[in-house]
């Protein structure tokens, strides 16, 4: 069994940052990618930044040049910097883990941090 572990969200005025972290813990053999997507309000859930064991990075266009995804994969874990935060960045931030158990390769979701950024 497999959960991930997010913490670091909460309320900050534009113009600020957060640092969100997850831990993935449970039977994991390896993990291939570490990410976070977001989902606000009426929207549906988009990439903010993801990162392969490889150390390939992908970032969604809003947030590029803004936030900085980190991983200690020892640790299994990874962390999302944003900085410059804007109102529109308002949104459930979802850790997520392609990685693989004894049993089976899948996507695991964590169960969601607020981060909420007043103008």
């Amino acid at each position: 069994q497999v959960q991930l572990v997010e913490s670091g969200g909460g309320l900050v005025q534009a113009g600020g940052s957060l640092r969100l972290s997850c831990v993935a813990c449970g039977d994991l053999l390896s993990i291939n990618v570490m990410g976070w997507y977001r989902q606000a309000q009426g929207k549906e859930r988009e990439l903010v930044a993801a990162v392969s064991s490889g150390g390939t990075t992908r970032y969604g266009d809003s947030v590029k040049g803004r936030f900085t995804i980190s991983t200690e994969y020892a640790k299994n874990t990874v962390y999302l910097q944003m900085n410059s935060l804007k109102p529109e960045d308002t949104a459930v931030y979802f850790c997520n883990v392609d990685g693989l158990t004894r049993t089976t390769l899948r996507s695991y979701w964590g169960q969601g941090t607020q981060v909420t950024v007043s103008s």
